[in-house]
């Protein structure tokens, strides 16, 4: 009788517990403290999900000690971005290594350099996606555009308070943080050494622990000392996918460190070496171009047509003038130029 009882009191649980569920995701959209009553409803009814993996289900959680799927970033790495062996072997790399290691000793710091449209962009958000399921619009995904956000020089204290202010805070709600800043090259001199502090080896700072989170700096600045040493290797008959880091790295640390429109000119970033991968985007090519016309039709679910591939890669301006070898917008005004055909 009681095993009997007890079968039944199960399956009225169950039951119970199913409503209740979809009562939690009626109640997602409104309010959390709701969804908590009837996710704690619904787990104790259940008893085989704990609060936290029910709550997960209905509302996005920081999973700090997620995997992260280096085969699924690596094809879409390669999949998706085209031209840039360096960015992918680099990113894959460093991402992996850090995500592995339980117990990082700072955070992951990448800046990426190279001329607008070449996939800078484009890889972050590959990036976030990866780290975080919801990408650029996640809770846990934080971008900064120098020109909207910091735009007035003025006011460069101001804003080295706001980011310290905003950083600490989220990162103390997701140590797995990551945090974007696009336009560097526009960025006050200044501003960026106000997140020094988090970016150092250190274990906590004011109780805080910096170490899980990830930022990533995109710049144009930079972008001539990469062609120049891609177009050497292209005049010297060597393949692009023969450029490696070190031919490019110690250049770009300097020129950026030199440079007054850097966004890192003279920066303590750079001086203490807390930048873990400068990161180079190479020109792109007119072979690249058409591959990222194809990408935008296969997107738009089109059929891939090749006289429209050309038709397009060849609107697009090239230089140097004499040999005409590099996209001046890279792959940028791709998807404008499709709409005319």
């Amino acid at each position: 009788m009681w095993r009997a009882g007890r079968l039944r009191r199960g399956r009225l649980g169950r039951g119970a517990a199913l409503g209740l569920l979809l009562a939690v995701h009626a109640v997602a959209a409104f309010e959390p403290i709701s969804v908590g009553i009837a996710i704690g409803a619904a787990s104790a009814l259940t008893g085989y999900l704990s609060y936290r993996d029910l709550y997960c289900r209905f509302a996005e959680c920081c999973r700090e000690e997620q995997r992260l799927n280096a085969s699924a970033l690596k094809l879409e790495l390669e999949e998706k971005l085209f031209g840039q062996h360096l960015a992918t072997e680099v990113i894959l790399k460093a991402l992996t290594g850090f995500k592995n290691n339980k117990n990082p000793k700072k955070p992951l710091t990448l800046s990426l350099h190279g001329w607008a449209g070449t996939g800078k962009n484009f890889v972050s958000q590959i990036v976030a996606e990866n780290l975080h399921s919801k990408g650029l619009k996640s809770n846990f995904v934080h971008l900064f555009v120098s020109t909207l956000h910091f735009p007035h020089e003025q006011q460069i204290k101001l804003y080295q308070d706001q980011l310290q202010g905003w950083i600490r805070g989220n990162v103390s709600a997701c140590a797995s943080s990551v945090f974007i800043f696009d336009e560097m090259d526009k960025l006050h001199p200044g501003v960026i050494d106000a997140i020094k502090p988090f970016l150092d080896y250190y274990e906590q700072v004011d109780g805080v622990s910096y170490r899980k989170a990830i930022f990533i700096f995109l710049s144009n600045a930079g972008g001539d000392l990469i062609t120049k040493i891609a177009l050497d290797f292209w005049r010297a008959g060597r393949k692009r996918e023969d450029i490696q880091l070190k031919d490019l790295e110690p250049v770009l640390s300097v020129g950026v460190f030199n440079n007054k429109h850097s966004g890192l000119w003279h920066s303590g970033l750079i001086d203490r070496n807390l930048i873990d991968y400068f990161i180079p985007f190479l020109p792109l090519e007119y072979r690249h171009v058409k591959m990222c016309v194809r990408a935008e039709m296969r997107a738009r679910g089109s059929a891939i047509n090749e006289d429209v591939v050309t038709r397009v890669a060849d609107e697009m301006t090239f230089f140097p003038k004499s040999e005409k070898i590099y996209s001046d917008k890279g792959c940028k005004t791709v998807q404008s130029r499709l709409d005319f055909h």
